[in-house]
């Protein structure tokens, strides 16, 4: 993360005398818009500030051209059933209905002396003209997607202070037909940008391709010396642990420093961490850009960062300072973690396997698409997903190559709460020619030379390398989803600017290359999708690093009538399993095999929660199955996929408005640190470690409970499970094959500890010998008891008591709901959902997040398979 000194501590602004008057500000409200049909006026003319805005529309910057329609409402909500097709398609009313000239007056005044004023732009879909006080800025049309644009403004300041910018935005130049192909025709990939905006199979397309003025707009004021793009690497040498004594790592800080000014400057670079200083004396050309390597800095008992479950995240506050003459000319600030990546290939799997500090790290991954369809981020909503990832106890994220280059503050939420990440480039064997594809408008070859502008493709990854390479959650670079870039590309990014602009990253070719996962099992190398038998996950072995496998992800009711119209909240077909043509258009998977063993039903509200029960079941089973055979079959699986930034039926672990499904609880309980599972193949009981630590005096308890509440001891014992290992201990197939023949059985597997708390605990229901859950179907009511607190400002104490002599209270989905409307309050954090509660006993559940300490009005909503629906006040 870098930001600027008005975010520094005071004891860091005491050490340095400051640059006078630095700012730093965003340009983030008081655009204004139109388009360019009628407006025959130049850019010159449009920024001087004496030209009239007449008629011009309230924009949105940072958002595309469809956000700011939007918010107009000038077009309707495209997440919202078959609306998306109300909207023009660029591709079939031309791309001037979607180039749009974009105003803002600003106040700045000139500097004076070797003081200058720099314009940024962080990102802009897809080309664009700058003019500023009647003045062109941009040399020439800018292009590419990602690519950031910095000018020094300082000569075309108004005297008055008052300043007009005006960006013209060109849509871009191929925007494809969305002819209902991944990526549309597959034109889309002639570009330098995303390729999701001509639909997929979980989106459709975006109409305007997200053309826009998509990222942050800064001003920034410096002295005649500007750093950018500092460059932080940390060496963390040997095996370390996530608690005790630490061995000296050591940090190696460099920065690109470019005097604007008309003369030569001798100054010095320097920060301090620790009580520890580096500085750099260094003489700079009139202008120029140098890159200012300082003296390795050892940082003697460092605190680490960790992935998530392995340790905490510790990050450290660097500020970098260019001393000239006594003054300040700018400071620099960098948010870091120490760590280290290292990647071995394990033979026995025949695949990549990934440590951190020193310790080998199980990966449990997600992919993820974008935040949001129409590119409308925020640090807030990024800091919620990604929270969510870590709730999953997930370690890694990757990033899916037909989308973007994450923004900085999607990498700061998995800095925080610990997810690795896996960057894809800008490529996917859908569009760039991998398969043949009758929607694809070009031939393989063609498509394989895709995009038409190699070096701006090249330009542009230089550029996000620079901007991206600090963050300590940042772990790999991939060359593109499913396929390599074309060969020129691939090998200046691997050989050349990678390793020059980084160096501390593995690359991998594409995303299910046989460097990742040897592929021995042919076909593409990921999958499978959808919804398989919960045996197929413990017992088919896929392949050893997946870079994709996944199912369903349907939500609730209430998830679904938030997108969907009253008319078309009808339940699938209990015989086909079809939909209608809105559940159709927003790329349902049909569950029904799956549901049916829970029994057949016509009601949509019933039918959505039996769909949770097959969302959990799934998860916990894909986790499962393969932490199972962790480092024997398995280094790593990532999900396919966790979120979704449009309103999708399908792969999802929380919906489109940020309200999770069973499928989080699910993925949360069976990829837990410490967990103890069973296997259903062979009846193998077994427990998994992923943490550093020995899991010693546990005592293994096991019971199984029938549909009226009574249970049975099966066996308990003392047991151990060592750091990064499985451990089996017995198998009781035949038993609970017996036990749940006629209607099926609870079974429930704890670790208990000493001091008899449960360290962990697992409930599977089982089917009858029929393969159905009749017993479910058919439960006597839990009288449960809800309790609500608040623990804090922003947290809640939920608890459910189940008195003894009934059933298990099974299956609970506990919401936050605003007590008026009874509608759910989102986002909010849940300890656990989805929980069943054995007779006579009690769970307690936190609710957490902001949302809890704006909303004063709120109760906590419980229902269950067998607890009926109830809210309770706190």
């Amino acid at each position: 993360m870098i930001f600027r000194t008005s975010t520094i501590s005071c004891l860091l602004l005491m050490a340095f005398s400051q640059l006078s008057a630095q700012e730093k500000y965003e340009l983030n409200s008081g655009w204004q818009c139109s388009s360019v049909a009628g407006i025959k006026a130049t850019g010159q003319q449009i920024s001087d500030p004496a030209y009239r805005l007449s008629d011009w529309t309230p924009a949105t910057v940072p958002g595309t051209v469809l956000t700011t329609l939007l918010d107009n409402k000038q077009v309707p909500d495209p997440m919202y059933g078959m609306n998306n097709e109300k909207i023009p398609d660029i591709y079939h009313v031309g791309r001037d209905h979607y180039t749009y000239w974009f105003v803002k007056d600003f106040t700045e005044k000139p500097v004076t002396g070797d003081a200058q004023v720099w314009l940024h732009f962080r990102g802009v879909n897809d080309g664009c003209d700058i003019f500023l006080n009647g003045h062109k800025i941009t040399p020439s049309t800018h292009f590419g997607a990602y690519l950031r644009q910095s000018y020094n403004i300082t000569p075309w300041l108004a005297k008055s202070g008052k300043n007009r910018l005006a960006v013209i935005v060109y849509p871009p130049v191929f925007p494809g037909n969305p002819n209902g192909g991944q990526g549309g025709d597959g034109t889309i990939a002639k570009n330098v940008g995303p390729q999701y905006t001509a639909g997929w199979d979980w989106i459709q397309p975006m109409r305007d391709r997200n053309t826009g003025i998509w990222d942050k707009v800064t001003i920034e004021k410096t002295g005649a010396v500007r750093i950018k793009d500092p460059h932080v690497i940390t060496r963390v040498p040997g095996i370390r642990k996530s608690d005790g004594p630490q061995a000296p790592a050591t940090i190696l800080v460099s920065a690109d420093l470019e005097n604007a000014s008309t003369k030569s400057i001798t100054g010095t670079l320097r920060y301090k961490i620790e009580g520890g200083m580096a500085t750099q004396k260094v003489t700079l050309a009139p202008h120029s850009t140098t890159t200012v390597q300082l003296p390795d800095l050892l940082l003697k008992q460092p605190s680490l960062w960790w992935p998530a479950g392995y340790g905490p995240q510790h990050l450290y506050h660097m500020q970098l300072q260019f001393l000239n003459n006594g003054n300040t000319d700018d400071t620099e600030d960098v948010e870091f973690g120490v760590r280290e990546i290292q990647t071995y290939w394990n033979t026995h799997t025949r695949s990549r396997e990934i440590a951190v500090n020193g310790q080998k790290i199980f990966i449990k991954g997600g992919n993820w698409i974008t935040s949001d369809a129409m590119f409308r981020f925020s640090k807030e909503r990024y800091d919620a997903e990604v929270r969510f990832h870590r709730d999953m106890n997930l370690n890694l994220i990757r990033i899916w190559g037909g989308s973007l280059t994450e923004r900085p503050e999607f990498f700061e939420a998995c800095d925080k709460y610990g997810l690795l990440v896996f960057q894809d480039f800008w490529m996917s064997g859908d569009c760039n020619g991998r398969w043949q594809d009758p929607l694809k408008k070009e031939d393989q070859w063609t498509r394989r030379q895709y995009p038409d502008n190699h070096s701006l493709f090249l330009e542009s990854v230089a550029d996000q390398v620079k901007l991206l390479r600090n963050y300590p959650s940042l772990a790999f670079w991939c060359g593109g989803n499913e396929i390599t870039p074309p060969a020129d590309i691939f090998h200046a990014m691997k050989d050349s600017i990678i390793p020059a602009l980084d160096g501390t990253r593995y690359f991998f070719d594409y995303s299910n290359s046989d460097s990742m996962s040897y592929n021995a099992l042919g076909g593409n190398g990921d999958g499978p999708y959808g919804i398989q038998s919960v045996p197929y996950f413990w017992s088919y072995r896929t392949f050893p690093f997946n870079s994709e496998v996944g199912s369903v992800g349907t939500g609730d009711y209430e998830s679904l009538e938030r997108f969907l119209p009253a008319e078309n909240m009808v339940t699938p077909n209990p015989q086909t399993g079809k939909t209608d043509a809105v559940w159709d258009y927003h790329k349902y998977i049909a569950y029904n095999k799956s549901i049916d063993p829970y029994g057949k039903t016509t009601d949509l509200k019933e039918w959505a929660n039996k769909a949770q029960l097959v969302n959990y079941d799934q998860y916990r089973a894909l986790m499962e199955g393969f932490s199972a055979h962790m480092w024997d079959w398995y280094t790593g699986v990532i999900i396919w996929k966790t979120q979704n930034p449009w309103t999708a039926l399908r792969g999802q672990m929380y919906d489109y408005y940020l309200d999770p499904n069973a499928c989080l609880y699910g993925s949360r309980k069976g990829a837990a640190p410490l967990h103890v599972m069973y296997d259903p193949t062979d009846g193998m009981v077994m427990a998994v470690n992923n943490t550093f630590n020995y899991a010693r005096d546990l005592m293994l308890e096991l019971k199984a409970y029938d549909m009226k509440g009574r249970d049975s001891l099966l066996t308990q014992l003392f047991v151990e499970v060592g750091p990064a290992t499985v451990q089996k201990f017995m198998s009781l197939k035949g038993v609970l094959d017996k036990l749940s023949e006629k209607e099926g059985v609870f079974f429930s597997l704890r670790l208990l500890n000493t001091k008899k708390e449960i360290v962990d605990e697992n409930l599977y229901w089982l089917a009858d010998a029929g393969g159905n859950y009749s017993g479910l179907q058919k439960m006597p009511a839990a009288d449960v008891k809800v309790t609500a607190h608040k623990a804090g400002a922003d947290s809640i104490v939920v608890t459910i008591s189940n008195p003894a002599g009934g059933p298990v209270a099974f299956f609970n989905r506990l919401s936050l709901v605003d007590a008026q409307t009874k509608k759910r309050i989102l986002p909010v954090f849940y300890s656990d959902n989805y929980i069943s509660v054995l007779p006579g006993e009690q769970k307690s559940v936190s609710i957490s997040g902001a949302a809890v300490a704006t909303h004063s009005t709120a109760q906590v909503e419980v229902y269950g398979n067998n607890v009926k629906r109830l809210a309770v006040s706190f």
